[in-house]
């Protein structure tokens, strides 16, 4: 018991130290679903770190990510083992959030440990496949593809977890419409950061900025249909405010800025807190 306690607090602390937008809202859920989505978000931060590690080769990228994958998908009694035996050769290299995966995975409430193991899976392999493609967009249903695997299926997670502690029914199709709209406008500020290091373009051949704008403009829009089946409170909360920190750098990135500031983060945030009062 006094290990999960110790587990749970160092989950906060690298939520904390790896998501300025996710941190606020998954500290407000309630106790028992706040271990499950803490669990998820770091699960696949830890995959996350390798796909876009800068210094890994692509063939390793793809060795490694697909055997994170095969590992999570059939899971195991030595799953621990496992999992250290096979990042053990990376200790110098992965960041301390991918190394400790399997604490993640045990910080998650054990009803819906196989859910966050699947879905970690499932990302895990599509990332893997996009590195080996070079992650070469022609069109908008590579775009649509690559933006499932890194954030659609976050939306699917999610919609399952607000099931199982609350009987909330949502449309997944729209789950991944959420997911998808705020990776739309992650690519549009990182684009420039992309280009240089990576010489990654995640644009489609043909589009200018305004048509990602356009693409991310739809699916915040579908992202705020979703949120129309979520009753008001923590669960709604926790969509909200990444959705308006979405739209609000959409809007500055527009007026010419890179980001959001910290006083306009705080008050966008403030401001979903306020609406769910009155």
């Amino acid at each position: 018991m006094k290990e999960k306690v110790k587990l749970q607090k160092t989950a906060k602390e690298m939520l904390k130290a790896t998501s300025r937008t996710f941190y606020i809202p998954i500290s407000a859920l309630p106790n028992e679903l706040k271990e499950a989505v803490t669990s998820a978000y770091l699960c696949m931060r830890a995959i996350d770190e390798i796909e876009d590690h800068p210094q890994f080769p692509a063939e390793q990228k793809i060795q490694l990510l697909r055997n994170v994958s095969d590992l999570l998908q059939n899971p195991k009694a030595e799953l621990e083992q496992q999992l250290t035996t096979l990042l053990k050769p990376f200790t110098h290299i992965l960041p301390s959030v991918t190394l400790r995966l399997y604490d993640w995975i045990v910080v998650c409430p054990q009803e819906v440990q196989p859910n966050v193991l699947h879905y970690t899976a499932v990302m895990a392999k599509g990332m893997a496949d996009w590195v080996e493609k070079g992650f070469e967009v022609t069109n908008e249903e590579d775009l649509d593809d690559y933006t499932y695997y890194v954030a659609g299926l976050v939306g699917e997670l999610l919609s399952e977890l607000w099931a199982w502690y609350d009987n909330v029914e949502t449309d997944q199709e729209l789950a991944v419409a959420f997911g998808r709209g705020l990776q739309a406008v992650n690519i549009i500020r990182n684009r420039d950061e992309d280009l240089e290091r990576d010489g990654v373009d995640f644009f489609p051949e043909g589009w200018e900025r305004k048509d990602m704008f356009s693409y991310a403009r739809k699916n915040l829009a579908l992202g705020l249909r979703y949120m129309e089946n979520l009753k008001p409170g923590p669960i709604y909360n926790f969509c909200k405010i990444p959705h308006a920190l979405a739209q609000g750098t959409l809007e500055a990135i527009e007026k010419g800025r890179e980001k959001l500031s910290r006083t306009e983060v705080v008050k966008i945030v403030g401001r979903v807190a306020k609406e769910q009062i009155l």
